[in-house]
């Protein structure tokens, strides 16, 4: 037989989880979309009822954001500068409907190379919190997300919330998304730029790349050569010169492998640009 709960507690859901093996139904954005014409073979576990799970919340370490927020919640919260390229990545996903149910959580836990909240998570050195009825541990998100469709989490937890450190929720940030048309697409590549600026030289650089390797990554090359540069026209240069060493882009339908990255190149200095208020407007790739 086939299972279908919707707890009203994450105890009860916890407790569910550690008896069987389920599927977790979030926003359903990709839930129904993945399930095809496909009969139902697993356990489903509606998580909607949960509302413990939703909401952004400020902490004396973090900004906590509950796995059930979702997208529009983000975009309407008040929140620092440093989270502008978060808010930018969550008027990317999908649809304005899409964004009022799809949760910050199922974007992660689906794991798409192309998932648009990942590069300035990344940026923002957010963690995952997970939960069994054993323990609660918490996995950078680089750590978090394994590969294409593959994540850390064990068939006992569920995501309870992101976390941010209030260290990296410092400076201002932007975020820059290429794609086939303007809006409704997947990235052929996409890049979030955080930037600490003090006394007009960059302090702190946080550079993150999506779609243009199995997981987003950060760009150390990048990040490094940033680093106690004045802001300049010069930024422009050592931006597009830096090294990317940890792309890995493919060639398929949206682009080569080569076009991706040299676009990675381009969307970076633009998302650099746009934070420390050099882009006069030029976000959009």
């Amino acid at each position: 037989m086939i299972r279908y709960a919707k707890p009203t507690t994450v105890e009860e859901a916890l407790a569910l989880l550690g008896e069987d093996r389920w599927r977790i139904l979030a926003g359903g954005t990709d839930f129904y979309p993945a399930q095809g014409a496909k009969p139902f073979r697993d356990n489903v576990l509606d998580i909607n009822a949960l509302a413990e799970l939703r909401g952004i919340a400020e902490t004396d370490d973090h900004w906590r954001v509950g796995a059930r927020t979702t997208w529009t919640d983000i975009v309407r919260q008040p929140l620092p500068p440093a989270f502008d390229a978060l808010k930018a990545g969550a008027r990317e996903v999908g649809s304005v409907q899409i964004q009022n149910v799809a949760s910050i959580a199922g974007n992660l836990c689906n794991a798409s190379p192309a998932a648009d909240g990942v590069p300035a998570l990344l940026a923002l050195d957010a963690d995952v919190e997970l939960r069994s009825l054993k323990a609660v541990r918490h996995l950078p998100l680089g750590e978090f997300i394994l590969g294409n469709r593959r994540t850390a989490l064990q068939p006992d937890e569920m995501v309870t919330a992101i976390r941010v450190p209030k260290r990296s929720a410092a400076g201002s940030s932007a975020f820059v998304k290429l794609g086939a048309r303007r809006y409704l697409v997947i990235s052929i590549a996409m890049a979030a730029a955080r930037l600490v600026v003090e006394n007009g030289v960059i302090a702190e650089a946080a550079i993150a790349v999506g779609s243009c390797s199995a997981v987003a990554r950060r760009l150390a090359g990048v990040e490094a050569t940033l680093r106690g540069r004045p802001i300049d026209e010069a930024l422009v240069d050592a931006v597009l010169s830096a090294a990317y060493d940890e792309l890995s882009p493919i060639a398929d339908v949206r682009g080569s492998a080569e076009y991706r990255e040299q676009a990675a190149r381009e969307i970076v200095v633009r998302a650099v640009r746009a934070a420390v208020g050099l882009n006069q407007g030029k976000v959009a790739a």
